[in-house]
């Protein structure tokens, strides 16, 4: 392991007994307590700074920043995410309005170009502090009646299983690296062009219908790709080459960081 490497894992160590919003040693205190240069010490903060581990508040130092959320690569409800780490979840409805389809939403719905759409656009939250942008795309016939207020702190699968009797059943999810543009850095409080993750989904019920086409942007500073690897099996049962995920997703993963696209046949409820 190379001294940079080192030195960002000591800094680790040290972050677990401190809490979050405190400030870390300086660069000075650290290269005396970690017996390597400043420079050394310099880079390995400016790598956990990108990670989103650490934060820098210029004039004041470096601070610890609150644990990124694991984002499984499965079918896993958000609210229920939350819920397991302790956290209380929350959803707000910033937009309920009705569209015609076009060519591309068409595509992804399986309707007519002429077809109307629901269109939700809502922020999704834990203990009351923004986690992602979500616009959802639904076909109006499959949703008589939907307001607002059926968003509102509640799961739309859910929903969609009590009051129209539609049952989520598989899916078909793309995950790749972003930035924020002006309207979502504005709606999740973030700087222009912060890191994130770009979600895009369909959904198909027990019927064989599509039912849903959401797009979804997750905060890169407060999540990071979670996937179990099992052996790929070759036609005889034997090992066929080096681990793949479960859902068959390639993602490559640096860190809580992707750099590539992945591909899962699991969805991620809302």
């Amino acid at each position: 392991m190379g001294k940079q490497e080192d030195t960002r894992e000591r800094v680790l160590d040290l972050m677990e007994e401190l809490e979050v919003g405190r400030a870390i040693p300086s660069e000075r205190q650290l290269s005396g307590q970690l017996g390597v240069s400043r420079l050394t010490v310099r880079a390995a903060l400016d790598e956990l700074v990108l990670d989103g581990y650490l934060e820098r508040r210029h004039g004041s130092g470096t601070y610890v920043t609150e644990p990124k959320i694991a984002q499984p690569l499965s079918l896993t409800s958000f609210s229920d995410d939350m819920r397991r780490r302790g956290m209380s979840p929350g959803s707000r409805t910033l937009e309920l309005a009705t569209t015609v389809a076009g060519a591309r939403l068409a595509h992804r719905l399986g309707v007519s170009q002429e077809a109307r759409l629901v269109r939700v656009n809502r922020l999704r939250l834990a203990d009351s502090k923004p986690m992602a942008m979500e616009v959802l795309h639904v076909p109006e016939v499959l949703v008589p009646g939907l307001t607002r207020a059926d968003f509102e702190d509640h799961s739309f699968y859910e929903l969609l299983r009590t009051r129209y009797a539609i049952v989520i059943a598989s899916g078909t999810q793309t995950i790749e690296p972003t930035v924020t543009n002006e309207e979502e850095s504005e709606v999740l409080g973030v700087p222009l062009h912060t890191p994130a993750f770009l979600f895009e989904r369909t959904t198909v019920s027990e019927s064989g219908r599509t039912v849903e086409f959401v797009r979804s942007i997750y905060r890169g500073d407060r999540y990071r790709l979670v996937a179990d690897l099992v052996p790929q099996r070759s036609r005889n049962g034997r090992s066929a080459g080096a681990p793949e995920t479960a859902t068959a997703a390639k993602a490559n993963q640096r860190g809580d960081q992707t750099n590539g696209v992945s591909k899962t046949r699991r969805i991620q409820s809302t």
